[in-house]
């Protein structure tokens, strides 16, 4: 932050000389005060108003939510305004009230010295005093509060206090530590999680996005820009499997037999070391046969699994329990034919497609394409959830082997579906995955956005590693809270403001943007706007549908658990 110069502005121009502390503080002086502090309790200070001007309007005026600066020595400390109050309203219009708000400290600007100019950062250090005047932030102040980011940064809305301040946050910091989109259905996630990927690509070409669209929203908004794959085009081999995905593929809500899991986990790695020592791409690569093991993403044939089965059963005596053995040969053979899961066990021959797989999925090479778009829409729950366990897994799986060289975002819509903050329900190799990319992926260049309408239903370990949250309306009460605990600043107050949020509008706290604030999200193209499935019944119920094949289409994909057309009408 640089001094007011003589053409009036605050802040000097590129290229002029760097401030004085003095010039620095006969530009704070010049600003009107809106009152001075008379408490002061850790992070919190409380601030007497001045006497009400007639000529001032309302945008110079204290309101919820507002950044005030504080001179306080050696800083420039800011805070945002989180109550206002009357304590002793008085009848007597002559009579001076007093008007007294409390401020919530965030951050400072350090004055500027010979060795160092004026800079931003997180928390305080130098505490303001009884008596320092209080202003409410300029539009210079924000400006440069919120430009502090640098070519790092890219633009995603407006700072509600000062339309006319961009709103930007840090790109790596969004995706490096994890970041959240939080609020109530309608409220606009799936838009700001558009608009938020859309300001990245457009800076960052060259970028690996997978996301995960459970509702089918997203097929238009990357035009050109994104690979959608669905039930048609999507083909996940049952070899890539680990062990603990292909049990609850086997097992789903269903109690387990340990006789059946471990023939299962003593046979597996048997057909696997069977197909590399063939005559086929598998059998050619140099793999070491001792390393391979029940989770090695290596292919095999279920042919040949049951027939290790049936072997295994041939030569049991008459001893050993067979039922084990005919329960297990019996369940995998009645998955490999369920149809659910034809786009796991529907190939005709086993290939090694893993490489080919990994390049369509995180877009390596980009070609122009770096978002890739998984549609679960119709999906039987049970598949929705191996789908998404197996491509968080092979995300994480590539950072790890790759060192970080690729960066991967995930973003992952409905992740209360995914990992339920209750452990016995779910998917349990879903959550882990998704816990473990939360915990570790910044280690391994994987980046997990998550989107939910319900933070209390979901795992509380993923949201207390998202470390940038945009949260949009909330009105339950339940899960205000949850969003209070789970905010990485001190900036709690703001939370309350969640019920009155407008559509589009958010409270952006955490590492990604410079201090806690509410923005609004710029307005998408037409075009980039993802397809809201919400019904109207208004429309719905003003004609009649006379298409007598309605019905049949309705009844032929219930039946075939896919949607077979995009639009019925």
């Amino acid at each position: 932050m640089t001094p007011r110069n003589q053409t009036g502005s605050t802040f000097s121009r590129k290229g002029a000389a760097a401030p004085t502390a003095e010039a620095f503080d006969m530009a704070f002086q010049d600003k009107p005060r809106v009152g001075s502090v008379v408490s002061v309790t850790g992070s919190h200070a409380l601030v007497m108003l001045d006497a009400d001007k007639p000529d001032a309007d309302r945008a110079s005026r204290p309101q919820l939510g507002a950044i005030m600066s504080v001179d306080a020595g050696s800083s420039i400390v800011l805070g945002l305004v989180s109550a206002m109050s009357m304590p002793a309203p008085s009848l007597d219009v002559a009579t001076a009230e007093m008007r007294i708000i409390e401020i919530e400290l965030i951050g400072e600007f350090m004055k500027p010295t010979i060795n160092a100019p004026a800079r931003f950062r997180r928390g305080v250090s130098s505490y303001p005093t009884l008596g320092d005047n209080v202003h409410v932030a300029t539009r210079d102040e924000l400006t440069a509060l919120f430009a502090v980011n640098g070519a790092a940064s890219v633009r995603v809305g407006v700072v509600k206090q000062d339309v006319q301040i961009p709103a930007t946050v840090n790109v790596d910091e969004i995706f490096s530590r994890h970041c959240a989109i939080l609020g109530t259905t309608g409220a606009g996630k799936s838009c700001a999680i558009t608009l938020l990927l859309r300001a990245v690509l457009q800076r960052f070409p060259h970028a690996h996005v997978v996301v995960l669209d459970p509702h089918n929203e997203y097929s238009k908004s990357f035009g050109d820009g994104a690979v959608i794959f669905d039930p048609t085009n999507f083909n996940l081999p049952y070899w890539m499997l680990t062990f603990d995905e292909l049990v609850e593929v086997l097992y789903p809500g269903r109690p387990r037999d340990s006789e059946e899991i471990e023939i299962l986990a003593d046979l597996l790695p048997a057909a696997k070391k069977m197909n590399l020592t063939g005559s086929g791409r598998a059998g050619r690569l140099r793999t070491d046969m001792t390393a391979i093991t029940v989770d090695t993403p290596t292919p095999y044939r279920i042919s040949e699994l049951l027939g290790l089965i049936d072997r295994a059963l041939g030569g049991l005596d008459g001893t050993r329990n067979v039922a084990p053995y005919k329960r297990l040969r019996s369940r995998i053979y009645t998955i490999s034919q369920d149809a659910r899961y034809a786009f796991m066990f529907g190939g005709l021959t086993v290939q090694d497609t893993l490489k080919d797989l990994l390049s369509d999925l995180f877009r390596i090479p980009v070609d122009g394409r770096p978002v890739s778009v998984i549609e679960l829409g119709g999906l039987p729950a049970e598949v929705v959830q191996v789908v998404v366990s197996v491509v968080s897994r092979l995300a994480f799986e590539f950072g790890l082997w790759s060192n970080g060289a690729a960066p991967i975002a995930l973003v992952c819509e409905d992740a209360h579906r995914y990992a339920p903050a209750n452990p016995n329900e779910g998917f349990g190799p879903t959550r882990r995955s998704l816990v473990r990319i939360a915990k570790e992926g910044r280690k391994t260049g994987v980046s997990l956005w998550i989107a939910s309408q319900r933070p209390t239903e979901l795992d509380p370990t993923i949201l207390s590693q998202c470390n940038t949250i945009f949260a949009m309306r909330l009105a339950n009460q339940a899960d205000q809270d949850a969003l209070r605990a789970a905010v990485p600043d001190a900036s709690t107050s703001l939370m309350s403001c969640l019920p009155s949020l407008g559509l589009g509008e958010a409270i952006a706290v955490g590492e990604g943007v410079p201090m806690p604030t509410r923005i609004r999200f710029d307005a998408l193209p037409s075009g980039a706007v993802p397809r809201s499935l919400t019904a109207c019944f208004t429309d719905g119920w003003s004609v009649d549908i006379e298409d007598n094949s309605f019905i049949d289409r309705i009844v032929e994909q219930w039946r075939a658990q896919r949607m077979l057309t995009p639009d019925i009408e």
